[in-house]
Parts: structure tokens; C-alpha cells; sequence
């Protein structure tokens, strides 16, 4: 078994991101269990003021 740029192959075939049931963007974490556009499950969706746009 090699290390390095052949074994970085074998690591893309795992969904990480699926849809999110409350935004529906591309960003529930499967692992974490959170989306990380809207922030759900928290009850609140999640905004930053320096993402809005002027």
C-alpha cells in the first residue's frame, strides 16, 4: 500500500453533503448532522451579518 496522491482516490466515493430538508441546498453534513447553509436542526436559521450583501 502506497501513501500519498494514489490513496487521495480512494476517498471521493463518500457522500459528505446531502439536501437539506428546511433550505434544500446541497449542505446537511451526514456525519455532523447539521446544515451548514441554514444551521438546522437549530430552530433558528442561521445568518451572519458580514454574509449579507450590500
Amino acid at each position: 500500500m502506497t501513501t500519498g496522491t494514489p490513496s487521495m482516490g480512494k476517498m471521493n466515493n463518500k457522500k459528505v453533503h446531502i439536501r437539506c430538508r428546511r433550505c434544500g441546498h446541497n449542505s446537511y453534513h451526514v456525519r455532523e448532522k447539521r446544515c451548514s447553509y441554514c444551521g438546522f436542526p437549530a430552530p433558528r436559521i442561521r445568518h451572519y451579518n458580514w454574509a449579507k450583501s450590500k
